[in-house]
């Protein structure tokens, strides 16, 4: 339809519009036609400069973006780029602190990612984000002047990131460009650089696939001629080479500055005259003079403590603040704290630099009384107690499934962390009182480096699959908590029995210096060892280094002062370590091993592989059955690869999981196993139980009872869930088993014809630590790798390739129905008495209510030999040679010759057997040596066991005779002996 509007339509195009140049109306305003009309386009300055470091191009650029910002620096290097940008407060605030914020942040957008929260957008700062704004301040602070308190912002913001360089080192340096364009006074600029090592080669800016491959990761940062930050992660890197490392980096880190000078030149701002809030020289004459005594008492007398001299501190402040109030001086009360922390500090540092006499009276190198006790808390997995002077440390060890790893989503580094260490510093610690919060920066700073000095010692992951976290509770600080939990978490570990190398500690180093008033260079210093809280604050350094006897695994340097010279930063480590040393004495005379843990809260893992059909029947629709089953047992269960990953808290919980699987899943049939199944129909000839995740065997009528059963009904029913005994296949292939095997001979002790976990072909691969890439693993359809804390002795370490058979014990009474079992093949079916009643209600209650454990789960009630242990490692790699059955068609006189030739042999290895009873006396060879007792040979393939008394010093060798006396039986019928004293 058209529109009713004739007369716009007709109007003459003098009269129109675009006559006069105009644009059509549009949202309501009129605007200018582009033909003919001029347009101003305001140019956009921008500002580069190019270099190159480490054969990488980097770039600096301002003037393009966030041009509002006081200082505004993107900086490129490949496909990453990070935008830094500083503003400043308008306002002068009255403080004594510079209150410096530092925020950086990581957008999935940089990766090309949507972030996977429900809001689908970024939240608080995670733990990296806290760790590279840590990296940005701590090189950044010491240069401002002394008394500029105004409030100063970084935000540094990942731009883009191929995951190829890690960009915390890009934001410092862009940071530091942005300062310098600024007009904040500051006494930049820096450069930070980051230095690896692969194969003894230095490398220069190392990509992140070439840190996988490194044993050191160096970030230094520096003016042109002093130290400002350093941070370490190494794999027990020496002293020396790790000095080489810093004065390689000190010339590579000093080529950022030049490029930052000359964009300042071209693009900067000139510096504000701010105002700086400076302590004149009447109030510090006047504090002065009436605190310098009082405090140098303090300071000189030993017997103080922390908090005793901290007392007499506040003491004297108030006395000093007493006088000018009466003498009416506003000006030093306002500036009152600070002066007279100033007055401290000389007094401290005068007498350290002349006497060489610290705060408690210790020499420079001494390091403080140590106290260490492993496994204060026996009911968790692995638990310490370190203590340095008046510093304390509770440490806890917790084990996860692989599964509890922890996810990150950054731009660069690995998609999960399986070893956590959570550092805590409650209010409580100090006698303060304080709301305890979420992610604080100091104390992930303080947890991540005590994490990568601990890290270097760790079992790789396909030796040690759990996840461990580590809990550092501060019981009291008095400087140096972080280095404390370094101690008290490396003991913790090895009371879990985490096969760690060896034990890693750390210690603080000090520096006291004395400056030339004219130069401001450093014309005489002290180093201190084992730093105080005091000396820390007092001082000009806080050099913190963690190491084991090889090497330094991790080190945090922080410094007050507009830098340090390297050389003096080169010349603390020696201290260290001499310090590192007798600290790793003292932890090693406490625990030098890790345990064996083998009690009732000791974690269990087991891996299994299983094919796609048999995983789907045991994770059911949704994963409910999984779920099911995690609900009614506790544990936790995770499926990939055709593996099937079970964690349990304790062995219990594993047999009830391990009880589930294998009646939904099934397990491969071993001649010998015990399975519960259930009765599905009743034959006269038998019954047929469906067990082992929906396998069918037949229940002979010859097969129910020791004695004659004229009907099948008397003893089983349809429905009813028994524990068998698989006993072979008859010449049609079909599975047989058997109720009698499972239960006990009229007349004979309890036994089972085969110890639980054993089977005669069973072989153990012994698994001891391998560096990564070294690991083996298993291939095998249905393996079972099994992780139970205290499955292995802490003795001494075999060879990874030695395999050695697990030991079979058999009592008579084992042979006994072993014979039975065998020779019952061949006997009529149906002949003999009628079983009364009570008799057979017996035996199908104890089949019911008692069914032994299945051999291939239970393999840690086997005394299995010592040469297959693997040192503290507690990870058995067990590959399992299973009896599989085989249709074969044989005529009967094979089957019958077969029979018997292996129940002639049988005779002949149960003879003694046959004889051993209570009270009777033989002679025995030592054939093993346990921890807890020996196993003795008693010949004719009979073995038993003797249990260590309580202080037995004797000394005992393999093949040593004795004359022993049997005193019981097992539940197992494993006879147990004691020495014949008679």
């Amino acid at each position: 339809m058209r529109r009713a509007k004739p007369l716009l339509r007709t109007l003459p195009h003098f009269l129109t519009w675009r006559a006069f140049r105009f644009r059509n109306i549009c949202s309501g305003r009129l605007g200018f036609d582009g033909a003919g009309a001029t347009t101003t386009t305001k140019h956009l300055d921008t500002f580069t400069e190019q270099f190159e470091i480490g054969s990488r191009v980097i770039t600096l650029e301002t003037g393009k973006i966030a041009r509002f910002a006081n200082g505004a620096v993107v900086l490129t290097m490949e496909n990453t780029n990070v935008l830094s940008t500083v503003t400043s407060a308008k306002g002068d605030a009255v403080r004594d602190f510079l209150p410096l914020t530092v925020d950086y942040q990581e957008k999935q957008f940089a990766q090309g990612v949507i972030p996977t929260s429900f809001m689908r957008r970024e939240g608080a700062p995670k733990e990296r984000e806290l760790l590279c704004g840590r990296i940005i301040d701590r090189p950044i602070r010491p240069l401002f002047p002394p008394g500029f308190y105004h409030e100063v912002q970084v935000m540094a913001s990942v731009l883009s990131s191929d995951g190829t360089q890690d960009p915390d080192v890009l934001a410092a340096n862009a940071t530091s460009a942005a300062l310098m364009l600024s007009d904040i006074p500051w006494g930049g600029p820096i450069g930070m650089v980051r230095i690896g090592r692969i194969c003894g080669q230095f490398i220069v800016n190392p990509t992140m696939d070439e840190l996988k491959l490194s044993d050191l990761n160096l970030v230094y940062a520096c003016t042109m001629d002093k130290t400002l930050m350093i941070d370490v992660q190494a794999r027990e890197i020496s002293e020396k080479d790790l000095e080489a490392g810093l004065r390689m980096a000190h010339p590579e880190a000093v080529k950022y500055i030049e490029p930052q000078i000359r964009l300042a030149a071209k693009a900067g701002k000139s510096k504000k005259e701010y105002k700086l809030s400076m302590l004149s020289d009447k109030t510090m004459e006047k504090v002065s003079n009436i605190a310098e005594a009082p405090i140098k008492a303090v300071f000189t007398d030993p017997t103080y403590g922390k908090f005793e001299r901290g007392e007499a501190l506040e003491n004297i402040a108030q006395d000093v603040k007493k006088v000018l109030e009466e003498e009416g001086d506003e000006e030093s009360l306002k500036v009152l704290s600070k002066a007279v922390d100033t007055v401290r500090k000389k007094v401290v540092r005068k007498r350290i630099i002349a006497e060489g006499n610290r705060l408690d009276g210790r020499q420079l190198d001494e390091v403080r009384p140590l106290y260490c006790e492993a496994g204060y808390i026996s009911m968790l997995h692995g638990s310490a107690l370190f203590s340095r002077g008046e510093t304390q440390v509770l440490c806890t060890v917790t084990l996860g499934a692989p599964t509890d790893a922890q996810r990150l989503e950054s731009v660069v580094g690995p998609p999960t962390k399986r070893f956590m260490l959570h550092y805590s510093f409650p209010p409580f610690c100090i006698n303060d009182v304080g709301k305890r919060g979420g992610l604080n920066r100091r104390e992930v700073g303080h947890g991540t480096l005590a994490e990568k000095a601990l890290l270097a010692v760790l079992p790789p992951e396909d030796d040690f699959p759990y996840t461990v976290r580590i809990n550092s509770e501060v019981m009291a600080s008095d400087g140096s908590t972080s280095m404390a939990t370094v101690c008290g978490g490396s003991m913790a570990l090895m009371d879990a029995g985490i096969p760690v190398r060896e034990h890693v500690a750390g210690v603080s180093v000090g520096l006291i210096s004395e400056l030339d008033p004219s130069t401001g260079e450093i014309t005489d210093y002290r180093i201190l060892t084992d730093i105080l809280g005091l000396e820390d604050h007092l001082g000009d350094i806080d050099f913190k280094i963690a190491g084991t006897r090889k090497g330094v695994t991790a080190i945090q340097l922080d410094i007050k002062p507009a830098g340090i010279p390297l050389d003096i930063v080169c010349e603390c480590l020696e201290p260290a370590h001499k310090a590192r040393l007798q600290i790793l004495d003292h932890m090693e005379q406490e625990i030098s091993i890790p345990r064996n843990k083998n009690d009732s809260t000791s974690p269990r893992l087991v891996t299994l592989k299983y094919n796609n059909d048999a995983l789907r029947r045991l994770i059911g629709p949704m994963g409910a059955l999984k779920r099911k089953m995690e609900v009614e047992t506790g544990a936790r269960m995770s499926v990939g690869d055709g593996k099937l990953t079970i964690v349990a808290k304790n062995q219990s919980v594993m047999d009830k999981v391990l009880e589930k699987i294998d009646f939904i899943v099934g397990r491969e049939i071993e001649v010998g196993g015990i399975y519960t199944g259930i009765v599905t129909s009743i034959k006269e000839y038998g019954a047929f139980v469906e067990f082992n995740g929906g396998q069918h065997g037949l229940l002979h009528i010859s097969e129910l009872s020791y004695e004659p059963v004229s009907r099948v009904s008397e003893v089983v029913s349809a429905g009813q869930k028994l524990s068998l005994m698989c006993i072979g296949q008859d010449v049609h292939g079909n599975i047989k088993l058997s109720l009698k095997a499972t239960l006990r001979r009229p007349g004979r002790l309890e036994t089972n014809d085969v110890i639980e976990g054993s089977v005669t072909s069973v072989k153990e691969t012994a698994n001891i630590w391998t560096p990564v890439g070294n690991a083996s693993t298993a291939q095998e359809q249905n393996s079972a790798s099994e992780l139970s804390l205290g499955d292995l002795e802490s003795g001494e370490a075999k060879s990874p390739t030695s395999q050695v058979p697990v030991i079979l014990i058999r009592s008579a009474a084992e042979c006994d129905e072993e014979e039975k079992s065998s020779s019952s093949n061949l006997s009529s079916k149906g002949n003999g008495i009628q079983l009364d009643s009570k008799s057979k209600s017996r035996q199908s209650q104890n089949a019911i209510d008692s069914p032994p454990k299945s051999k291939s789960r239970r393999s840690q009630d086997v005394i299995d030999s010592p040469a297959s242990h693997s040192g503290p490692l507690p990870y058995t790699n067990a590959k399992k040679t299973k009896l599989s059955m085989q249709k074969q068609k044989q005529s009967k006189s094979d089957l019958l010759k077969q029979e018997g030739d292996e129940q002639e042999s049988k005779d002949k290895a149960s003879g003694t057997a046959k004889d051993l009873e209570l009270g009777t006396k033989v002679t025995a060879k030592v054939y093993q040596i346990r921890a807890h007792g020996l196993v003795l040979d008693l010949g004719s393939g009979l073995r038993g066991m003797y249990r260590f008394e309580e202080n037995n010093s004797r000394n005992f060798k393999i093949g040593d005779e004795m004359r022993v006396v049997c005193s019981s039986f097992s539940s197992k019928g494993i006879p147990i002996l004691s020495f014949d004293d008679k």
